[in-house]
């Protein structure tokens, strides 16, 4: 079984990719950026663009029928360095009862605006076994 979570953002249509595909009891989720769906903004602070995407990430992941705290791995990809101590401040609440397996690269962003990308991948009920 495969399943495919748009969230309905224009680049999903225009890169062809889902936002979300879960296969079986895995769930791939795309890099996110931290755009505001609600305002159709994209943030200035990379606090607010991480917390964002997070946000974004949840609801798709729920909408495979899993959610955040399923997460095993993570990878965030940051526009600058300097970005590392406000990312860590806005995901550590998150992640840290979680403790998935994580990178985080520097990287150049495809706009201007974009400070961070986050993708995760995440086995549904994985919640219920950490410890």
């Amino acid at each position: 079984m495969v399943q495919r979570v748009s969230t309905g953002s224009p680049f999903e249509t225009t890169f062809g990719y889902s936002r979300a595909v879960r296969h079986e009891d895995t769930v791939y989720v795309s890099g996110t950026t931290g755009y505001d769906y609600a305002v159709m903004t994209m943030p200035e602070s990379v606090g607010e663009q991480a917390r964002n995407a997070v946000a974004t990430i949840d609801k798709a992941l729920k909408e495979a029928g899993s959610s955040i705290a399923d997460t095993v791995r993570v990878v965030y990809y940051l526009g600058d360095r300097s970005y590392v101590d406000e990312v860590v401040a806005a995901v550590g609440p998150v992640f840290k009862d979680i403790r998935p397996a994580a990178s985080m690269l520097i990287v150049d962003m495809i706009e201007e605006g974009m400070k961070i990308e986050i993708e995760v991948t995440a086995r549904i009920g994985a919640a219920t076994s950490h410890g």
